[in-house]
């Protein structure tokens, strides 16, 4: 038996019988404890907050969190349980009051709510597989937008059907914003009126070769450029009006 061998066997030994999830709700409650994976989660997050996501690594978090490398590996196995915890820890801004009731009601708080926490954290669409890791906060937005389709006369791949058609547009479209905001920052401009004259040159060119007349209009006359609020939630009422008139409810 190889040296290689052995040590994936001495891992295999090594590595937790429970899931991430599973030694997260059977922790003792222990608030002296310097180093929980809440802890782990909320740092890593807060570094990325502040630095951007590259900056979360498990030496800095180490850093940060006053302890050495190695006692971090002993909560998290690495990156993807670090990632698991971030996506948990933002998971709970999207939660959507019990008072909020309807399944459409219930959908368009979801699509705000998304927003809102991309916004805060923009770093949030860099993360590998984002929309799919699976943490008890992020089941819980999806069991609370399933149960509020479901009893509709839908089955449960069309209900799946509506929750991931709107998280779908939530999430593009606040990353497409967030995605406009760094780069408007990174070139000095703060404001859309800063932006068009920075790109006047290259809009008066285009515009004045006659191909574009529908976007000229646009350009002269539209009232709303810089309205990302009224943009993002007029494409969410659109998303959720196809959803009724597709689904007859």
């Amino acid at each position: 038996m190889t040296g290689h061998k052995k040590d994936a066997k001495k891992d295999a030994k090594k590595a937790p019988d429970k899931s991430l999830w599973e030694r997260l709700e059977q922790s003792p409650a222990t608030p002296r404890a310097s180093l929980t994976l809440e802890r782990i989660g909320t740092v890593a997050v807060e570094i990325a907050d502040a630095e951007g996501f590259a900056a979360v690594t498990m030496r800095r978090l180490a850093t940060e969190l006053g302890v050495a490398p190695m006692a971090a590996y002993r909560h998290v196995s690495g990156k993807d349980d670090l990632w698991a915890l971030m996506a948990e820890r933002v998971a709970a801004e999207q939660r959507i009051p019990d008072e909020v009731t309807g399944w459409r009601e219930v959908l368009r708080a979801f699509g705000l709510l998304t927003r809102q926490m991309m916004l805060r954290h923009p770093w949030v669409g860099e993360l590998p597989t984002a929309l799919f890791v699976l943490t008890p906060g992020r089941m819980a937005i999806a069991e609370r937008q399933l149960a509020a389709l479901d009893g509709l006369g839908l089955d449960e791949d069309t209900m799946m059907v509506g929750f991931r058609t709107v998280s779908a547009f939530a999430h593009g479209a606040a990353e497409s914003e967030v995605a406009l905001r760094n780069w408007t920052q990174s070139v000095g401009w703060s404001s859309g009126a800063e932006a068009r004259r920075g790109l006047a040159p290259q809009m008066t060119y285009l515009m004045d070769t006659g191909r574009y007349p529908t976007y000229r209009r646009y350009g002269l006359q539209a009232t709303r450029k810089d309205d990302a609020n009224w943009a993002f939630e007029t494409g969410l009422d659109c998303v959720l009006d196809g959803l009724a008139a597709r689904f007859g409810i």
